[in-house]
């Protein structure tokens, strides 16, 4: 089984992901990880914030072989963005021929209060990140909403809002174990 697990940046994700792989004993993906590899490897970037510059054409052709990859994996957490905020608008993070690729069970979407967000964002020197107001981030959490309803139209997964509260990485992690185990 495939599930893909989904936050805007600073949501905690990787705090919670980290503790449902050690709980759940199944392997997580990171699929930004893969898109970069290959972005990489083409000379198209020298570090993963650049992705989400390159133009849609290129942005898909990664999201495409990245997919392609994740589909060969039998039992994964795919570790991804469910929409990917650009200067030209929100690209969806798992378009149709990703969707057909990866074959996710279930989307879970990892959320948090847009100023602790923020403040996480502002706090993290490891990544070069746009600096969003409050209002921004509630908008990209809504619009993920409406990407994985989207989604789950097109797959038939099942759609789960996990709710990362500050101090509580372990909470979410319990319950997104209980939905893809």
């Amino acid at each position: 089984m495939r599930s893909v697990i989904t936050g805007v940046a600073g949501v905690g994700k990787t705090t919670v992901l980290d503790i449902v792989a050690r709980e759940s004993g199944i392997p997580v993906v990171n699929y930004g990880t893969l898109m970069f590899e290959v972005a990489k490897r083409r000379g198209l970037v020298e570090n993963r914030d650049q992705i989400r510059k390159l133009s849609r054409e290129t942005q898909v052709d990664l999201q495409k072989l990245a997919g392609e990859e994740i589909g060969k994996m039998e039992n994964a957490i795919v570790d991804t963005h469910m929409s990917i905020k650009t200067p030209f608008g929100y690209l969806p993070g798992l378009p149709e021929w990703v969707l057909r690729s990866i074959n996710a069970s279930v989307f879970v979407i990892i959320e948090a209060d847009p100023a602790i967000i923020k403040r996480r964002r502002d706090n993290d020197p490891t990544r070069a990140r746009d600096d969003e107001g409050v209002d921004s981030i509630r908008e990209h959490q809504e619009m993920n909403r409406y990407f994985a309803a989207a989604y789950s139209i097109f797959s038939g997964a099942t759609v789960k809002i996990v709710k990362n509260e500050e101090g509580k990485p372990e909470q979410a992690a319990d319950e997104i174990v209980r939905v893809i185990k």
